[in-house]
């Protein structure tokens, strides 16, 4: 419009840089490039309308063609400027935006993995918790109960009884303090060995004595070690599976405990001819075997605890080497 008053200079003009800057900085991509193209656009107009009207046919046109260059590269290299610096402000604004979504997102992701964390740990101190007093205090009610009805016949039964009750109360003991330990993280009591497969025939031997009649048998021979955590995981299946024989199986219960390891892993068989194959839904508390699924599930093995077709129940595990 102003190009139509033959190139008359006015105040307003100040605006075109200010308008170029603006759109560079806050307009959408194609809006700043339009910007661009236009005010580039109006400089070459704007050196034709004040050059075009003094030109004759007298005049020498390379003069007046480098006067019309020099007047373009001025008014383009306004317009260039205005437009660079404002698109390097818009770069950095939308730079610092990133950055501040960046924070607010790992923010939001440290919160949802701290929450995860302590319910991994509530999980996880709820599984050693159930493993550790579930299994202590049934073996403590089972000696408990016989030796209250042996002492009034043989007080010999009944002092063997309690020393066994004395000992497994005290490696009950021994385990909630290396739970408590690792809450507190003691670094000393942290760093105790944990059960493996070299403590499993003890364990079957604690059983044993409080009365159930349990057998262990091993087949094969390991292609490599398991992780001490898998190792762990195995001793935990087989003291709650015991456990659930001790509570659910009632009395003259012939449990099996058959270890096998095959070319790809371990196989674990607990299995009972009891009658209480029901009651451990029936209670519906179902802790313990939901705490030997998640183990097994850490190691990519797999878990079935279900009741047999000729009675009694039957607890299944397998877990896989660990390849390299």
């Amino acid at each position: 419009m102003q190009l139509a008053f033959d190139g008359l200079i006015l105040f307003s003009q100040v605006s075109v840089p200010i308008l170029v800057y603006t759109m560079a900085v806050y307009g959408k991509r194609w809006q700043s490039f339009s910007t661009l193209g236009l005010g580039l656009l109006g400089a070459l107009l704007a050196t034709f309308s004040m050059f075009g009207a003094s030109r004759n046919s007298f005049d020498p046109t390379p003069v007046f063609t480098f006067d019309m260059m020099i007047s373009f590269v001025g008014l383009a290299l306004v317009v260039t400027l205005s437009w660079t610096f404002g698109d390097l402000a818009r770069t950095r604004r939308l730079a610092m935006k990133s950055l501040r979504e960046h924070a607010d997102r790992l923010e939001k992701e440290r919160l949802i993995e701290r929450a995860l964390a302590a319910s991994d740990e509530r999980n996880h101190i709820a599984r050693e918790m159930h493993d550790i007093v579930a299994h202590s205090l049934s073996v403590i009610i089972t000696q408990a109960n016989g030796a209250r009805y042996a002492a009034a016949k043989d007080p010999e039964i009944a002092i063997e009884t309690l020393k066994t009750v004395s000992d497994t109360g005290r490696a009950s003991l021994k385990e909630m303090r290396r739970l408590l330990g690792v809450l507190r993280k003691d670094e000393e009591l942290e760093n105790r060995p944990l059960p493996s497969l070299a403590n499993i025939p003890e364990l079957v031997e604690s059983v044993a004595v409080s009365g159930l009649n349990v057998q262990l048998e091993t087949s094969g021979t390991p292609r490599k070690e398991l992780p001490a955590g898998a190792e762990l995981t195995i001793y935990r299946c087989i003291q709650e599976s015991l456990t659930n024989v001790i509570k659910h199986a009632g009395p003259d219960t012939q449990t099996k405990v058959h270890i096998e390891w095959t070319s790809r892993g371990l196989n674990l068989t607990v299995s009972d001819d009891g009658q209480g194959a029901g009651s451990i839904v029936l209670e519906g508390t179902g802790q313990g075997l939901q705490g030997m699924k998640e183990r097994v599930a850490l190691y990519e093995g797999t878990c079935t605890a279900l009741p047999q077709a000729g009675g009694g129940f039957a607890v299944n595990v397998y877990i896989p080497y660990t390849e390299d």
